[in-house]
Order: C-alpha cells, then sequence, then structure tokens
C-alpha cells in the first residue's frame, strides 16, 4: 500500500496503455499469423513497438502514417508483406478500445477533487471516443495533435503546461512507459511522477518516485 508523498494541483495521465487497452500486439499478432511463426511473433511485436517509438520522435504526422510507417518499416525488417489495410484497420480500431478493469473505480475516487488531464500521443478525432469509456470525468483533455509533437517530446508535455496554465513542479505524471513518458517527465521536474506496472515495460526507480500497480491505487498515493 502507497501513502501520500505530494498533493499535486493536476494529474495528467498517458492515455493508451496507461488508462485505455493498448491492443496493437494483440491485432499484429491475429494479422500476422499467416506470415510469421506464432514463436516468433512476439519478438516482431516488440520490433515493431521500437519503431513506433522511432517514427513520433520528429515532426509531427498525422497518427495513421506513424502507425502504417511503423509496420511497414517492421516488415521489412522481418522479410515479411506488409498490407496497408491492416495498417488501417489497426488505426481505425483505436478509438473502439476500452479501459483496464481497474480504470474507472479509481479514477473515479479523485476526479472531483483534482483535476485529472489526459495528454495522449492521439489524433483529435481518435481520443474522446476513448476517454467516453473511461468512466470518469477529466478536466482537460490534450493531443499530440493538437501539440504538433508526440511524446515523448518535451513540445508535448509544454503545450499541456501552456493550456493548464500551471507547471510542472505542481503536477503529478501518471503512465506505464518509461519510454514514452516518465523519463521526459523527470527531465521537465514533475512534482511526482507515479509508474503503473502494467508489466510491458521494467521497472526504473530513477525515473519515478512511485510505483503501483493499477490505477485503483492512485487515490492512496494523493491521500485520498
Amino acid at each position: 500500500m502507497t501513502t501520500a508523498v505530494f498533493t499535486p494541483k493536476f494529474i495528467s495521465f498517458d492515455c493508451y496503455g496507461t488508462l485505455t487497452r493498448f491492443r496493437m500486439t494483440e491485432m499484429a499478432t491475429a494479422l500476422y499469423a499467416d506470415r510469421i511463426a506464432a514463436e516468433a511473433l512476439p519478438e516482431f511485436c516488440n520490433d515493431w513497438a521500437a519503431y513506433r517509438l522511432d517514427e513520433v520522435l520528429g515532426p509531427w504526422k498525422p497518427y495513421s502514417e506513424v502507425l502504417a510507417n511503423s509496420l511497414e518499416r517492421c516488415s521489412k525488417k522481418w522479410g515479411v508483406e506488409f498490407r496497408l489495410a491492416e495498417a488501417t484497420a489497426i488505426y481505425e480500431a483505436v478509438p473502439t478500445w476500452g479501459p483496464h478493469d481497474d480504470v474507472p473505480g479509481g479514477l473515479s475516487k479523485i476526479c472531483d477533487k483534482i483535476p485529472l488531464v489526459i495528454l495522449s500521443n492521439a489524433m483529435n478525432s481518435q481520443i474522446m471516443s476513448n476517454v467516453e469509456k473511461l468512466g470518469a470525468t477529466f478536466y482537460k483533455v490534450y493531443t499530440a495533435e493538437s501539440a504538433q509533437a508526440y511524446k515523448p517530446r518535451m513540445q508535448a508535455f509544454e503545450y499541456m503546461f501552456d493550456q493548464l496554465g500551471m507547471g510542472p513542479e505542481v503536477g503529478m505524471h501518471v503512465s506505464s512507459s518509461f519510454r514514452y513518458d516518465q523519463n521526459t517527465a523527470t527531465d521537465l521536474g514533475f512534482g511526482c511522477r507515479v509508474f503503473i506496472g502494467r508489466g510491458h515495460e521494467p521497472s526504473n526507480a530513477n525515473y519515478r518516485d512511485v510505483e503501483i500497480p493499477h490505477i485503483g491505487a492512485l487515490p492512496a498515493v494523493v491521500g485520498l
């Protein structure tokens, strides 16, 4: 059980993976089963995740291009056929994804007491469908499209600070990813960084203040 370490003026969240169940691996596993042996599919999906990260490090581009470009590059590495229709199907499925089971109950205990904010690597046309499924009220929702930058770039976070009129020192950032969120949150000086150990990235004590297993444990971190 965690104890209260910080009372933030806002709590910002990563959405996909942290709050919303991220089904990229699930979908790629099904779609590429006709080209890649079952035992090799986890490695293929790990490679695809690395290419997705690489795609967002440059100038902003629509997320549909991020997915298609990264999947094409990964397919090339593996020497298998890339099908644009499959990348499109994955992109179009994103707004249908719902939350992890622990999310609605955990957020509902906080949202009327501390402003909750989402900063997501999403398109404006995608994100609200996912947010509506989270079971809590959010004060603000910001996207990479609006910021014209994807996390982990600082520009995405700086856009959020400008819109909120508050700096990182009074905020808490919550994410299940060090590569996309927590490393940058550390560099920017968030008042508190909370890592959700969902299992898709190993923990790193140097880039988080608190680690919890699920959102249901978050109210205790802010003393609720």
